[in-house]
C-alpha cells in the first residue's frame, strides 16, 4: 500500500508540474544559466545544425527526418541536464523540458484527430470524388488553373497544405498530361494557393495552430488575414494566367462513387472544428481537448457503420477509370475502422515535430534565442524582423522558425503577431523547397514541376508576398 501511495503521489506531483507549467517555466527561465558562451552551448548548436543538415538531405540519404532530429533533442537535453546536475539545479532544467513536452503533447493530440479525419475522408473517397468531378467538367486550361488554385486556397484553410496541394496536382496532371508547361505553372500556383490559404485560419497550418494554442491571438482574429492571404495568391496567379494556353485539353471521363458515410464524416469534421473552437474560446480549455472530444464523434459513427455493414458494397471502383475492382481482402477491407486511420498517421512527421520542439526549447534554455530576440526585435525592430521571418521560411521549414519565435515570446502588438503568422505561412512559397506542399509536388510531378520551374516565378511570388504584407498594414493598422 505504501508503494502504491508513492506511485500515486508521484503521478499527482507530475500532473501538478504540468498544470502549473507556465508559472514554473517563467521562474525556470529566470533562474537558468546563460550557456550560450559555454562549450556545452556550442556542442548543442553543433548537434542541432548536423541534425538539420541531415533533414535537408533526407531524399539523398534516404534517412527519415525524425531520426536525426529526435537524437539531437535527446543529446541536447542530456548535455543540459549534466550541467545543471553539476550545479545542483536539476529541478530548473526539469521544469523547462516538462513545458516543452506539454507543448508538444497538445500539438500531437490536435494533429492526430485532424489527420484521422483527413484519412477517413480519403478512405471514403471524398477527395477522389472531388477530383473526378473536376476532371469531368471539361474545363479549359485557364479555367482549370483558376479552379484548382481557388479550391487549394480554401481547402487548405481546414486541411494541411501538403494534402491539398497533392489533390489539386493529381487533377492537373490527369487533365494536362499532354501539356507539361501547363502542369508546371499550375503546380506553382497550387503551392502558392495552398500556403496562402493556410495562413488565415488556425486549422490551416501548423504555425497558425501553434500561435492559436498559445493563446496569443484569438481564433476569429486570424480571419483579419483573409484579404492579405487572398492577395498573396491572386497577384502571382493573375500574372501567371497569361502564360497558360487558351486551348482545351482532351476530354476525359472518370467515375467515382463515394463510400457510405462520406458526407456525414465531412459534417462530423466540421462539428469537431467547432467543438475545438468552443473549448478554447468559451471554456478556456486547450483546443486539443475539444479535438479529442471530436474524435469520439468519428469513433461512434464508425461503430454505426460497423453494425450496419451489410449495406457496404463488396466491390470498389477505381478512382479514375470507374471500373470495378475487387478489394484485396474482400469485403472486410471496405469496413470502416477508426484505428486503421490512426495507424496510417504520418508518424515520421509527427516525431520530427517532437524533435524540433525539444531542440528549439533547448536552444531557448541555453540562452541563444534570448540573444537572437534582442537582435531581431530590439535592434532591427519588429516589422523588419517579421518580414525577414518569411524570407527565412523559404529556406528553413517554417515550423522550427515559428517555434523559435514563440519560445522568444517578444513583446509585440497583435498586428505584429498576425504579421509574423502571415509571413511564416506564405514565405515558404518563394521557393519550392520552402514548404511541405512544394516538396511533395516535386515528387508527384517529377521532372515537370522542379526547383527551377518554381524559381522562374519567384519574383512574381515575391510581389504577392510584399502585397500581402502591405495589405495587412493598410487594413489592420489599428492593431499595431
Amino acid at each position: 500500500m505504501k508503494e502504491l501511495n508513492k506511485i500515486l503521489l508521484g503521478c499527482l506531483t507530475g500532473a501538478g508540474l504540468l498544470l502549473s507549467s507556465p508559472k514554473l517555466l517563467a521562474e525556470s527561465l529566470s533562474q537558468s544559466l546563460d550557456l550560450s558562451g559555454h562549450w556545452v552551448g556550442y556542442l548543442c548548436v553543433g548537434l542541432f545544425a548536423i541534425a538539420y543538415l541531415l533533414v535537408v538531405l533526407e531524399e539523398v540519404l534516404e534517412l527519415r527526418k525524425s531520426k536525426p532530429m529526435m537524437l539531437a533533442a535527446a543529446l541536447i537535453w542530456v548535455a543540459i541536464a549534466l550541467v545543471y546536475k553539476d550545479q545542483g539545479m536539476s529541478p530548473v532544467a526539469e521544469t523547462a523540458i516538462r513545458h516543452d513536452v506539454l507543448d508538444y503533447g497538445e500539438l500531437l493530440l490536435f494533429l492526430i484527430v485532424s489527420i484521422a479525419y483527413i484519412n477517413a475522408m480519403e478512405e471514403r473517397r471524398v477527395f477522389d470524388s472531388l477530383r473526378a468531378w473536376l476532371v469531368n467538367k471539361g474545363l479549359s486550361y485557364r479555367q482549370l488553373f483558376w479552379v484548382t488554385g481557388v479550391l487549394a486556397f480554401f481547402i487548405s484553410s481546414v486541411s494541411n497544405n501538403m494534402t491539398t496541394a497533392m489533390l489539386m496536382c493529381a487533377v492537373v496532371m490527369a487533365v494536362g498530361k499532354d501539356n507539361p508547361k501547363f502542369v508546371g505553372i499550375a503546380c506553382v500556383n497550387t503551392v502558392v494557393a495552398a500556403n496562402a490559404g493556410g495562413a488565415f485560419c488556425p486549422f490551416g497550418d501548423i504555425t497558425t495552430l501553434m500561435v492559436w494554442q498559445k493563446g496569443i491571438i484569438d481564433f476569429w482574429a486570424f480571419f483579419k488575414l483573409f484579404v492579405p492571404s487572398v492577395l498573396n495568391f491572386l497577384i502571382p496567379a493573375a500574372i501567371m494566367h497569361f502564360a497558360i494556353p487558351k486551348t482545351l485539353p482532351a476530354p476525359l471521363h472518370a467515375q467515382v462513387v463515394t463510400r457510405r458515410g462520406a458526407k456525414r464524416i465531412v459534417a462530423l469534421f466540421l462539428l469537431t472544428v467547432l467543438t475545438a473552437v468552443g473549448f478554447q474560446n468559451s471554456l478556456h480549455m486547450p483546443a486539443a481537448v475539444g479535438m479529442m472530444a471530436g474524435l469520439t464523434y468519428l469513433q461512434f459513427f464508425g461503430y454505426f457503420l460497423h453494425i450496419t455493414h451489410s449495406d457496404e458494397p463488396e466491390l470498389g471502383l477505381d478512382p479514375m477509370s470507374g471500373e470495378e475492382n475487387p478489394t484485396a481482402d474482400g469485403e472486410d477491407s471496405m469496413r470502416f475502422d477508426v484505428f486503421h486511420h490512426l495507424a496510417r498517421m504520418e508518424w515520421d512527421t509527427l516525431l520530427f515535430f517532437y524533435g524540433v520542439v525539444l531542440c528549439v526549447g533547448g536552444m531557448n534554455f541555453l540562452g541563444y534565442l534570448r540573444h537572437l530576440s534582442e537582435f531581431l526585435y530590439g535592434e532591427l525592430g519588429a516589422t523588419p524582423a517579421n518580414v525577414l521571418v518569411g524570407l527565412i521560411s523559404a529556406l528553413i521549414d517554417n515550423i522550427p522558425v515559428m517555434f523559435a519565435i514563440l519560445a522568444m515570446r517578444p513583446e509585440m502588438s497583435e498586428g505584429q503577431w498576425l504579421l509574423v503568422t502571415l509571413t511564416a505561412g506564405v514565405g515558404g512559397s518563394l521557393l519550392s523547397v520552402g514548404s511541405a506542399a512544394g516538396v511533395a509536388l516535386m515528387g508527384q510531378a517529377k521532372g515537370i514541376y522542379t526547383f527551377m520551374t518554381h524559381l522562374k516565378w519567384t519574383p512574381v511570388i515575391a510581389l504577392g508576398y510584399l502585397g500581402s504584407v502591405a495589405a495587412h498594414f493598410l487594413m489592420n493598422s489599428e492593431l499595431f
